[in-house]
């Protein structure tokens, strides 16, 4: 999606950058000391971390020795004031919360942060939380979660079909369960909550199936699923192929975004569509095997009694 929720870091000397945090309440870190210091910055240290929780915020480095979820974990239990975590780990920015005022920034944007807290007489910085920026590039990307294809009950037919928006969407929650905690001991609850997952993508997809049926009630589901399939947009808004996050520097392959992302509204006037029947899909399974009792726990005795194998590639 093109529109998420951030936040921006801003420097004594006025630069901002803007970096991934869901930290779960509206607030501002201010005016405090950015503290960067080899040692402590290391972040795998709650003894260390601290003694200088209370001073300001903490610069974490990003090390092959420690992952950013230690650093976090540490972060946490030593109750630091503020922190900048330094990270492209798409699991954390796709899926991850951040239980801790706290701030992640790539590794190209640290260098101007660490250059700053060296060099600076008095260096210092805000933390602003629950940004959103609209028109993100590049944008969609297949998330390192997707559900990937090939399908495993058959080679043949394409898995995904498309793909939808499903992270950090924007979704209503339980209000008994907390949706989100600071630090160990705060909990916070609220009728809606920011989650990931193939479950976000489905109700988009869905949603849109069910409007196509509102416009062309005498489509079947196979010629839905042409619909979306083949107004699908395989290229991102720079625009170029859209890229792989579960295989960073790589466009995606069908078997990460099907034929791309949903389009709405192209849907609705999509010009050719391949249709199919039920009886098509009875008999693909024939042709894979399936026995008449194994077919008959599927569908009624009427399709069954009628089928003969179809070759796969015609569905």
């Amino acid at each position: 999606m093109s529109t998420l929720v951030l936040g921006s870091l801003t420097l004594g000397d006025g630069k901002i950058i803007v970096g991934w945090t869901l930290f779960a309440t509206n607030s501002i870190v201010e005016n405090f000391p950015l503290i960067y210091n080899k040692i402590v910055s290391a972040c795998n240290s709650v003894k260390l971390l601290t003694g200088v929780a209370t001073r300001g915020i903490i610069i974490c480095d990003a090390l092959y020795s420690v992952s950013v979820l230690t650093q976090i974990a540490c972060v946490i239990a030593a109750s630091v004031y503020g922190a900048v975590f330094i990270s492209e780990d798409l699991e954390l920015i796709e899926t991850g919360h951040l239980f801790t005022p706290s701030i992640v920034i790539s590794p190209n944007d640290a260098k101007s942060v660490i250059k700053y807290a060296k060099s600076a007489q008095i260096p210092f910085a805000n933390i602003n939380f629950q940004q959103t920026f609209v028109g993100i590039k590049p944008s969609p990307a297949a998330a390192y979660y997707t559900s990937r294809g090939p399908s495993a009950s058959y080679l043949g037919i394409l898995k995904p079909n498309v793909m939808a928006p499903g992270s950090n969407v924007l979704a209503a929650f339980v209000p008994n369960k907390h949706s989100a905690k600071i630090g160990t001991n705060v909990f916070l609850s609220s009728d809606y909550n920011l989650l990931s997952g193939t479950s976000m993508a489905c109700p988009h997809a869905s949603g849109v199936v069910a409007l196509l049926k509102a416009a062309h009630p005498d489509w079947s589901v196979a010629a839905i699923r042409s619909a979306l399939v083949t107004t699908a947009n395989p290229l991102d808004n720079t625009p170029n192929p859209v890229r792989d996050n579960g295989n960073p520097f790589q466009y995606a392959s069908p078997l990460a975004m099907g034929a791309g992302e949903i389009e709405p509204n192209r849907t609705l006037d999509p010009g050719l569509i391949y249709d199919a029947t039920s009886q098509n899909y009875v008999n693909l399974l024939c042709a894979l095997g399936y026995t008449n009792n194994k077919m008959l726990t599927l569908i009624y005795d009427a399709i069954v009694s009628k089928s003969s194998p179809l070759d796969p590639t015609a569905i």
